[in-house]
C-alpha cells in the first residue's frame, strides 16, 4: 500500500512538470508568431534595411525571451518536483507511525495483562483496557494522573480509614523509590494481583498487572491436600506402630511357647506329627514377626521417628552374623556366597543393628533373586575418608529401570511375576535406603534384566546417625488483614 501511494505521488509531480513545459512552450510559441508577423508587416512599409535590423533584432529578443521562459520553467518544475516528493516522504512517515502506534496498542488490549505508564511527573500516559478492569477504575478521561487514580483508591477506602489527600500524597512519594520491585496485593473485591515495576530512563515507570487470583486459590487448595496427606500419612504410621506393637506381644508368645514345645521341655510328644505342626507354628511365628518389624521400621522411616545409635560397628563381625544367617538358604540352591574384606577390620561409626539389617536385606535379596546354582559377592572396603563402601553383586534376574523404580517404593515389587514366585512384602530395599539416608549415606544400584544387580553402599565416617525428619512444602504465606493493599 506504501509503495503504491509512493508510486502515485511520482506519477502527479511528473505529470505536473510536463503541463508546465507545455504551457510555457505554448506562450513562447504564441509570442514569436505574434513578433513575426508584426516584423512582416514593418517590413513592407519600411525600408529593406530597417526591416532588417528590426528583424535581427525581434528575433534576438524572442530567442532569449524563449530561453529564459525555458530555464525559469524547468527552475519551478523542479522546485514543485522536490515538494511533492518531500510531501510524499511525510505523508509515508505519518502512515507508517499510524500502522506502528495502532499495532501497539492493539498488543497492549491484547497482552491479557494490566499496563501503565506514569512519566516522572505523574501523569498518565500509556494504559490498556484490562489496568482499568483490574484495578476497577473509571475511564482514563476522569483520571489523568497518579495522584487522581490514588485519590480515587483512598476515597474508595482500599488504604483503609485514612485522610484521602494526606494518603495520597505519601504514596505518589513511595511510588517512584524502591524500583524495580515485584508485590502482591488484595483489591477491595478479594482479587489478588502480582504487580510488577520498573522506572525508565526518562524517569517514567512502567508497571504490569497480573489477575493471579485463581493461582493463588490453586495454590492454598494445594497446600490444604498436601497438610491433609500429611496427616493421613501420620495417622497411618502410628496406626501401624500401635498395630506392630500390639500384634508383636501375642506373637511373641506364639513363638516362645512353640520353642518350648519342639524342645519337649516338659517331656516328649507322643505323636511326632504334632512336633512338625509346631516347628511349622514356630517358623511361621518367626517369618510373620520378620514381617511385623519391617511395617514398624518403615512407619518410623516415614514419620521420622527412627531412633539410631552412634557406636563403632565391627564390619567384619556384621558380615560374618549376616553371612550365617543367609547361608542355610543359599546352600539349598547350592548358590556360592563370596565375601571379600579390605581394610575393613577397624569399624566405623553408626548403629550396629541398622547396619546390619542393611547387609543383611541386601544379602536375602541376592540371595532370593539369584539363579540356581550361582554366585552372590559382598565385598566390603575403607574409603580414604574413613566411610564404608559395601557393595552385593548377583547375576541373577536383576531389573529394568521401571521395575527399580518399583522396588523401590514402600510395599512395592519389582514385577508381579516375581512377587508370586519369590514372595516378599517389597519393603526390604525401602527399608534399605531409609536406614541408609539415615546415616548420611549413599545407595546406588546398576541393574538390568537377565544380568543381575550390583548394589554399592557409602556410608561417611564419624558421623551420628540421624533419622531424616520429613520436609513438608511449606503452605503459601497468607496476606494478612492488616496488609497494604495499594494497587496503584
Amino acid at each position: 500500500m506504501q509503495r503504491a501511494n509512493r508510486f502515485l505521488d511520482t506519477v502527479r509531480s511528473v505529470r505536473l512538470q510536463h503541463a508546465i513545459l507545455a504551457l510555457f512552450t505554448v506562450l513562447v510559441l504564441a509570442y514569436g508568431t505574434i513578433a513575426f508577423r508584426s516584423v512582416w508587416r514593418v517590413s513592407d512599409q519600411l525600408l529593406e534595411t530597417a526591416a532588417s535590423t528590426i528583424g535581427v533584432a525581434a528575433l534576438t529578443g524572442f530567442g532569449l525571451f524563449a530561453v529564459a521562459a525555458l530555464a525559469f520553467a524547468w527552475l519551478m518544475s523542479g522546485t514543485l518536483d522536490r515538494q511533492q516528493r518531500a510531501l510524499g516522504e511525510l505523508r509515508r512517515r505519518e502512515q507508517e507511525l499510524t500502522d506502528q502506534g495502532a499495532l501497539l496498542q492493539s498488543t497492549l488490549e491484547n497482552m491479557g495483562e494490566g499496563i501503565s505508564v506514569f512519566d516522572r511527573h505523574g501523569r498518565l500516559i500509556a494504559w490498556n483496557a484490562r489496568f482499568v478492569e483490574i484495578l476497577e477504575l473509571p475511564q482514563p478521561a476522569g483520571l489523568t494522573s497518579l495522584y487522581d487514580i490514588l485519590l480515587y483508591q483512598a476515597r474508595r477506602g482500599d488504604f483503609g480509614p485514612v485522610d484521602p489527600v494526606s494518603e495520597a500524597r505519601e504514596r505518589i512519594e513511595q511510588f517512584y523509590r524502591d524500583l524495580p520491585h515485584v508485590r502482591e496485593r488484595v483489591t477491595a473485591s478479594g482479587r489478588t494481583l502480582l504487580i510488577h515495576r520498573r522506572s525508565m530512563p526518562d524517569g517514567a515507570v512502567v508497571s504490569l498487572y497480573s489477575d493471579i487470583t485463581e493461582r493463588k486459590a490453586a495454590e492454598q487448595t494445594m497446600a490444604e491436600a498436601w497438610q491433609a496427606a500429611e496427616a493421613a500419612n501420620r495417622t497411618k504410621s502410628d496406626f501401624l506402630a500401635n498395630m506392630s506393637h500390639e500384634l508383636r506381644t501375642p506373637l511373641n508368645a506364639i513363638i516362645g511357647f512353640s520353642e518350648v514345645i519342639c524342645s519337649e521341655f516338659l517331656g516328649p510328644m507322643r505323636d511326632k506329627k504334632y512336633l512338625g505342626y509346631i516347628n511349622d507354628i514356630h517358623s511361621s511365628g518367626l517369618h510373620l514377626l520378620s514381617i511385623i518389624n519391617d511395617v514398624l521400621d518403615m512407619s518410623k522411616i516415614e514419620a521420622g521417628k527412627l531412633e539410631l545409635a552412634s557406636e563403632i560397628v565391627t564390619v567384619p563381625r556384621i558380615l560374618a552374623e549376616s553371612l550365617r544367617m543367609v547361608s542355610e538358604r543359599a546352600h539349598s540352591r547350592n548358590i556360592e556366597l563370596v565375601s571379600e574384606i579390605a581394610g575393613a577390620d577397624t569399624g566405623i561409626w553408626g548403629d550396629e543393628r541398622a547396619i546390619k539389617q542393611i547387609v543383611l536385606n541386601l544379602l536375602s535379596n541376592a540371595v532370593k533373586f539369584s539363579h540356581d546354582g550361582g554366585r552372590v559377592d559382598i565385598r566390603a572396603t575403607l574409603a580414604d575418608d574413613g566411610g564404608l563402601i559395601l557393595e552385593v553383586e548377583d547375576r541373577g534376574i536383576g531389573m529394568s529401570p521401571g521395575e527399580l523404580e518399583r522396588a523401590l517404593q514402600p510395599f512395592g515389587q519389582a514385577n508381579t511375576g516375581a512377587a508370586r514366585l519369590y514372595g516378599g512384602t517389597g519393603l526390604g530395599l525401602p527399608i534399605t535406603k531409609g536406614l541408609i539416608d539415615a546415616h548420611h549415606g549413599e545407595l546406588l544400584i546398576d541393574t538390568a534384566p537377565n544380568r543381575g544387580t550390583r548394589v554399592r553402599v557409602s556410608l561417611p565416617p564419624h558421623v551420628a546417625a540421624t533419622t531424616p525428619a520429613p520436609s513438608p512444602a511449606p503452605p503459601p504465606k497468607a496476606l494478612s488483614s492488616g496488609e497494604d493493599r495499594a494497587v496503584a
